[in-house]
């Protein structure tokens, strides 16, 4: 079975909306969707770790393929969120080079 590599909550964010959810709820601050995000990524990495280690240790049912899958899918995760980051720091250089 197939996970979704990128975190629930990078593609919770969709398009801006200023209005609150209409089920009453409040919406998710911009702080809580990254730290999700980022305990996604850390997830998958130490999910990763776990399925090497199960597999160089020679654990019941640890295959070679969900290691290396398991792998991948970090490496995703990670690469990723360094371009999200990336993105983010970008932004944030052509702003302060606004003049006003």
């Amino acid at each position: 079975m197939l996970t979704p590599v990128l975190p629930a909550a990078l593609t919770a964010l969709g398009p801006a909306s200023p209005a609150a959810p209409s089920d009453g709820t409040t919406a998710p601050n911009f702080l809580d969707l990254v730290n999700g995000a980022l305990g996604s990524v850390s997830n998958t990495q130490a999910a990763a770790a776990t399925a090497e280690a199960g597999y160089a240790a020679a654990a019941p049912g640890a295959t070679l393929s969900q290691a290396l899958v398991a792998s991948d899918r970090a490496t995703v995760a990670w690469n990723a969120t360094v371009a999200v980051r990336n993105e983010m720091v970008a932004a944030y250089q052509s702003i302060m080079n606004m003049q006003f």
